[in-house]
């Protein structure tokens, strides 16, 4: 299996939505259009592809030189655990560069597996959740 990356693409709203469904992130899948409203409005999408299936997906909103918002890091279920969730996380920070701060909401479930990939924990964040 060669898994190949790329920035310069945004999948099908349906491949995204089959990535969504089989990695087990919780976004709005039955909403075919605010998915796809979701990534047209990011700046920065990194895929991986295993030939034309693909298995994992980066999603951002970021400046490039200050900050970077990661709002979706998501894996299919059967390629978890290969280290894709990873290699996605370092070609965002390789893409934003250095003088940029990575921020990202972690799902309850996905707590301890960002500290596996070098992502510190903070306390200093607020939040003012959607109302749907």
């Amino acid at each position: 299996m060669e898994i190949i990356y790329r920035g310069d693409i945004i999948p099908d709203t349906d491949q995204i939505i089959e990535l969504y469904n089989s990695s087990g992130i919780n976004r709005p899948t039955m909403d075919k259009e605010r998915i796809k409203k979701m990534y047209s409005n990011s700046n920065l999408v990194i895929t991986a592809w295993d030939n034309d299936n693909l298995v994992g997906i980066s999603r951002s909103l970021t400046d490039f030189c200050y900050c970077c918002y990661l709002s979706d890091l998501a894996v299919k279920k059967e390629y978890q655990k290969t280290g894709i969730g990873k290699k996605l996380l370092e070609i965002t920070k390789k893409y934003i560069g250095e003088q940029t701060a990575l921020i990202l909401l972690s799902s309850p479930t996905a707590m301890e597996y960002y500290p596996k990939i070098g992502l510190q924990k903070i306390d200093n964040g607020f939040i003012n959740k959607r109302a749907k």
